[in-house]
């Protein structure tokens, strides 16, 4: 038997999917996550309430009885998972050079080793940012 590492630091799509609800409502029970992930993606209540449970167990969200049903909170910022998500492209894709992905974002071939060091002075969109 594998023994659980870990948990990923990106949530899975689904979980990403409801995590974005809580963050748009700021706290919901299964029903108004349900509802508000309906339009894009209609989902059963019992499928919503599985991904729900697991985010709490996880430490995503928050979870408090409110008569017989929960009400979920996030726990993470939407902020601090961007940051945590960029982090992760960053070492991933970039060696953790921020000078590439700078390059990359602005659509430049990647940059000699040598010249790698001007590139954070240059102007930058800020809507790459």
């Amino acid at each position: 038997m594998r023994k659980p590492g870990p948990p990923p630091e990106i949530p899975p799509p689904l979980e990403l999917e409801c995590l974005k609800a809580l963050w748009n409502l700021g706290e919901g029970n299964v029903r108004s996550v349900q509802q508000a992930l309906a339009p894009a993606r209609p989902l059963a209540y019992t499928t919503v309430m599985t991904v729900l449970d697991r985010l709490a167990r996880k430490g995503a969200v928050g979870r408090r009885k409110s008569g017989r049903a929960f009400i979920y909170a996030p726990s993470i910022s939407r902020e601090a998972l961007r940051r945590v998500a960029v982090r992760q492209l960053l070492e991933s894709f970039f060696s953790g050079a921020e000078e590439e992905l700078l390059a990359y974002l602005q659509g430049r071939p990647e940059a000699p080793a040598a010249g790698r060091e001007h590139l954070l002075d240059a102007s930058l969109d800020p809507a790459l940012l």
